[in-house]
């Protein structure tokens, strides 16, 4: 299997190595003269990562992998789409230039968790709470767990967990083709894995150091025929010259590929949409940016906090969510749209 995510540095907290993933990632590296480990005697994670400038310090924290403990088992809510987030990493590796969490600061770090024992007992804990209703965690909800998890198999030991519980559900997204090692996990149908997807042209442009197109429809293919409920985000929709002519191609290309007997099929579908904020801090990081974000070309839509984003204009999307709609239920008769906004 080849590793997409190969982190330029390990940092191992406290303890760590003495657990069995923390073991298992030191392993993967200690000889690998390219990677630089560092046991931390402190928090001070950042003082580690190098950066001249914004750009430097974000790819820096993005070639980063932290080995830690979860301290809090509090779980965060995750509505409307699920109860709780199920926390196994933070941060994601890839580089999509569309996409800057500013809540992870200038060095965007990647974390996995050892006690991974102890956030799935947390998880059992909400489940006999809200029993007799079917409890559904998010896994996806802080991070790509995929990339991940050829050096942890945190995502595995989550989805058999799940598989036993009658009440419970999992479900994650993810923009990597990694998942050779839970095809033959014993899932029950409890998990459902859906995939990011775009156009050849969207992921080659914006989407950095994430699988190619013809690798995520080849993993959910994988997925798809190893018995999981499997689904698709087609997401940021940009509305250049050809929109229509390359989605399409790229609704034909999923009907392809996958299970020809698939009973349902899951799609979300999301237009491009940016804030002032995020804007900046984007051409800071990616000077060349040719990301479609002129302000003129845009609707202002103001939100609930104070603050607004620029999305496309009213009859822009009326159009897209026509086109959308139209063309997955005329390839996937039996697919669920959950939304197209």
């Amino acid at each position: 299997m080849i590793k997409i995510f190969k982190p330029k540095r390990v940092m191992f907290e406290k303890g760590t190595l003495d657990t069995e993933i923390g073991k298992k990632i030191y392993d993967a590296f200690k000889d690998n003269e390219n990677v630089e480990i560092i046991n931390l005697t402190s928090n001070k994670i950042k003082a580690h990562i190098p950066g001249e400038n914004l750009s430097e310090q974000y790819r820096s924290g993005k070639q980063t992998l932290v080995v830690g403990f979860r301290k809090s088992l509090k779980f965060q809510t995750c509505k409307p789409s699920a109860n709780y987030q199920l926390p196994l990493v933070s941060g994601c590796m890839g580089q999509c230039e569309y996409y800057l969490n500013t809540q992870l600061g200038d060095k965007p770090f990647i974390r996995v968790f050892v006690n991974v024992d102890e956030i799935l007992i947390q998880a059992k804990k909400y489940i006999e709470e809200r029993k007799p209703q079917v409890t559904i965690f998010e896994g996806a909800a802080t991070s790509d767990p995929v990339p991940v998890e050829p050096y942890t198999n945190s995502l595995r030991k989550t989805i058999e967990f799940i598989g036993e519980e009658d009440k419970a559900r999992f479900r994650f997204v993810t923009k990597y083709n990694d998942i050779d090692g839970i095809l033959d996990a014993k899932h029950n149908g409890h998990t459902e894995v859906r995939f990011s997807i775009n156009t050849p042209r969207v992921i080659n442009e914006y989407e950095h150091y994430t699988a190619s197109y013809d690798k995520r429809i080849e993993a959910a293919a994988k997925v798809a025929y190893a018995g999981y409920r499997i689904g698709f985000i087609i997401a940021p929709v940009f509305l250049y010259d050809n929109w229509k002519e390359e989605y399409r191609e790229l609704i034909n290309s999923i009907k392809e590929k996958l299970p020809k007997d698939i009973e349902e099929l899951i799609f979300e579908v999301i237009s491009h949409r940016y804030t002032t904020k995020a804007k900046n801090r984007i051409v800071n990081i990616f000077p060349e940016t040719t990301l479609p974000m002129d302000d003129e070309n845009r609707k202002y839509k103001y939100g609930q906090f104070g603050y607004g984003k620029y999305v496309y204009t009213k009859e822009e999307l009326s159009e897209m969510k026509d086109f959308f709609q139209n063309e997955i239920k005329l390839v996937f008769s039996n697919s669920i749209i959950k939304y197209i906004i």
